[in-house]
């Protein structure tokens, strides 16, 4: 539903600042007096820490203090749970503190005088280790016998995924019907192996902040993270200090995607601000940040589908095996949504599905733009694929024959909250920009391939894949966002202020926010603004991530608008108000049957490639990609656009280019000229944006959460068009050009 300003493209309200360099990212900040911090990383993969000598380092002229596992109150942390060390060494309690884990553990951390300083006496510090047996494949931790990286842990009632059953942190599954009874019925059945890889974000700024003592008496980070309010409460648990002690403050991000959900340089700061009483600076460098943040989870899977004659599908059985790397982090959270996504958002009456997070000596997996629903898609778009040319039947009709529709069960057991027209919808508009037809007999493919005038080495395909994601925290937990508004003025409204904990990572949320806000109050956009993310100012929006913020925030800002305005109404001169929007509940899923009702609203869309293979070099290059999305309402289309176009060459990256390579717990590609992110030279041609609007029933002014979806189905869309171009089915990815070539040259 459009407005005065939902609707519109209103420019972004730090434009200027961004272009002009005037931005303050974490890096920027300096105080007088500040000191600053080296992180000593292990560099190993596994290894118990017997000793750590700093003595030597402490002679440095200009280093003012090393700290160590033994100087942090409580040696733990993590977002889901508290499995890993802030600094792993001897001398803590708890059990498994002093052992690293993998490459980017900390160990210590030097504070000094200059950054200078600070990295010549971390290269004085003499650490003695004892290498432990490593594990960097999942099948191997899984085997009988294997060691148990971590001691045993209990588990919790609202995690219970988290099962910590030797190197297992985390399992879901889902059963529904029996697969086992169908498979002779089939017409055609499709059994495939594939291999997903892990992902580098390589946002703009690495990891950085500044930690200071506020007037107030708060230890105060500045630093770039994507949830103000849970950064707050770990440094809190870490320092064994009351959560009103510690204050989080979000400048300029420079750019998240998931890679900055975890805690980084939060905690170690604090705590040397804390101890010396000083302010402190560190920003790690591109390297430090390559292998001290977690990654997109690598997954090995194993499926068997089968379909009818008439191609309805009868049964789905899939197994995946993720790495979870040293910790949790996001893991339970991230399979979570992989378990709801492997069988896509179709009609199955026989469903078995295994999932399993594992714990190895690699990088941690975590959050990363579609959060498990790029590695869940990827298997259940190829497996539609080949199916429907197993059945010589079109892709798009085979899916139209399949999404659900209202009141349709997933396999969960619940259908989706709306009536999921956005799944057609967007499929048509995709298919017809490719060069769909539809006739009589359904729908039919262009044949484009070859064209006349192509060489001979060139051979050209179309294909597209179809997502589904949930929008917002799910699975049980209570969705909740704040959002505050101040009202000035005598006889009317002068000024209005918004306040929210909405860290904006480059996507634009504070103009939404604005636009939102002037909207719901019925005020021209300039007599608005939009507060800093600073936890002394605001109550907690939850985590810029799962496609919310706009659902969350929006839903908030109405509500503490119409609360404003009753109370301007009503005489009160100036007004506060405060507000707490609590999303539909949710409810687990069931630990044995995956049966349960996990989300509020999802996102749908839809993504096509056109390519083209040089068949003598195997390189790869898009005339054109398209994403369909159905977004409910686009609250500002431009920012929106910039959104899908972003995604959609995220998700290029992942299929094409980005070859993450761990060895023997090491990561190779520590470098930007190693881990190849597309440059300019890599765009297509064109990037066709389709805005779908269906209104989303609870989003405010029908707006549903899109920032992951673009990015969800490209790699299986590609998958499709490589298929139609060469016929091979490539299962393992980057389809780099080396990949690529092998594969023509029968090498796979």
């Amino acid at each position: 539903m459009k407005g005065n300003y939902v609707g519109r493209s209103e420019i972004r309200i730090d434009a200027q600042s961004k272009v002009t360099g005037e931005a303050r990212y974490p890096g920027d900040f300096n105080m007088v007096g500040q000191l600053h911090m080296k992180v000593l990383f292990a560099r190993r993969p596994h290894a118990r820490v017997l000793s750590v000598d700093t003595r030597q380092a402490l002679q440095l002229p200009g280093c003012v203090a090393i700290f160590t596992a033994e100087d942090v109150p409580v040696n733990e942390y993590g977002l889901q749970y508290p499995d890993q060390p802030v600094l792993c060494g001897p001398g803590g309690p708890k059990a498994g503190t002093d052992v690293v884990r993998f490459v980017g553990d900390n160990v210590a951390v030097v504070v000094a005088e200059s950054e200078t300083v600070a990295s010549a006496a971390r290269d004085l510090i003499k650490v003695e280790y004892e290498d432990l047996p490593l594990l960097t494949e999942p099948l191997a931790a899984l085997a009988d016998g294997a060691r148990h990286l971590h001691p045993p842990y209990p588990g919790i009632d609202i995690h219970p995924e988290l099962v910590f059953e030797g190197n297992i942190a985390s399992r879901h599954r889902i059963r529904r019907g029996d697969v086992d009874s169908v498979w002779e019925q089939a017409a055609a059945i499709v059994e495939s192996e594939y291999e997903i890889p892990g992902q580098e974000h390589v946002f703009l700024q690495p990891e950085a902040g500044l930690s200071y003592i506020d007037a107030a008496g708060r230890v105060t980070v500045v630093t770039s993270s994507q949830w103000a309010h849970e950064d707050q409460q770990q440094i809190a648990h870490a320092l064994d200090l009351p959560i009103e002690k510690i204050r989080v403050i979000y400048p300029a991000i420079g750019g998240a995607f998931g890679g900055k959900e975890d805690m980084s340089v939060q905690i170690v700061l604090a705590l040397a601000t804390y101890k010396l009483q000083r302010p402190v600076k560190l920003v790690w460098t591109r390297e430090e940040s390559l292998i001290g943040h977690h990654k997109r989870h690598r997954a090995w899977a194993h499926a068997r589908w089968a379909v009818d004659a008439g191609g309805q599908l009868l049964a789905a059985e899939t197994k995946v095996i993720a790495d979870a790397g040293a910790y949790v982090y996001t893991t339970n959270k991230v399979l979570g949504n992989l378990v709801l996504t492997v069988n896509g958002p179709y009609k199955i009456p026989h469903v078995k599905t295994d999932v399993l997070g594992v714990y190895t000596n690699n990088i941690p997996g975590g959050a990363f733009r579609g959060f498990g629903a790029p590695q869940g898609n990827f298997i259940a778009e190829s497996q539609m694929n080949k199916l429907a040319e197993a059945l010589g039947m079109d892709p798009v009709e085979i899916r139209l024959r399949n999404i659900v529709q209202a009141g349709d069960p997933m396999p969960w057991g619940k259908p989706l909250p709306d009536d999921a027209r956005g799944l057609a919808d967007t499929l048509i508009a995709v298919a017809e920009s490719l060069g769909w037809e539809e006739d009589a007999a359904g729908w039919q493919a262009p044949q484009i391939n070859p064209r006349p005038g192509d060489p001979a080495y060139l051979q050209r395909g179309v294909g597209l894949a179809l997502g589904v994601k949930n929008v917002g925290f799910s699975f049980g937990y209570q969705e909740n966002a704040w959002a505050g508004i101040e009202l000035q003025g005598e006889t009317e409204i002068e000024a209005a202020s918004v306040y929210a904990a909405s860290s904006d990572v480059g996507q634009g949320t504070r103009t939404v926010i604005r636009q939102m806000a002037a909207e719901a109050l019925g005020l021209p956009l300039e007599k608005v603004t939009v507060a800093p993310t600073d936890t002394a100012i605001t109550g907690s929006s939850g985590s810029c991530s799962a496609s919310r913020m706009t659902f969350m925030i929006g839903n908030a800002i109405q509500g503490a608008a119409t609360k404003a305005l009753q109370r301007w109404q009503a005489g009160a001169r100036p007004v506060k108000v405060e507000f707490t929007y609590l999303a539909p509940q949710t409810t687990q899923i069931d630990t044995e049957t995956g049966y349960g009702d996990p989300n509020f609203s999802y996102g749908y869309v839809t993504i096509g490639a056109e390519l083209l293979v040089d068949t003598e070099l195997g390189r790869l290059s898009f005339p054109k990609l398209v994403c369909a999305n159905d977004v409910g309402q686009a609250i500002n289309p431009r920012l929106l656009a910039g959104q899908i176009e972003g995604g959609v060459i995220q998700g290029l990256g992942w299929a094409t280019t980005e070859e993450l390579v761990q060895k023997e717990g090491e990561l190779l590609t520590n470098t930007l000229s190693t881990y190849l992110i597309p440059t300019t030279a890599d765009i297509p041609a064109e990037v066709e944006v389709i805005i779908i609007e269906n209104p989303e029933p609870n989003g405010p002014w029908g707006a549903r959460g899109m920032g992951e979806m673009p990015f969800i189905p490209v790699a299986a869309a590609i998958q499709h068009a490589l298929r139609a171009a060469t016929g091979l089915w490539y299962n393992k990815f980057p389809f780099t050009l080396e990949r690529v070539l092998r594969g023509l040259k029968g090498e796979l």
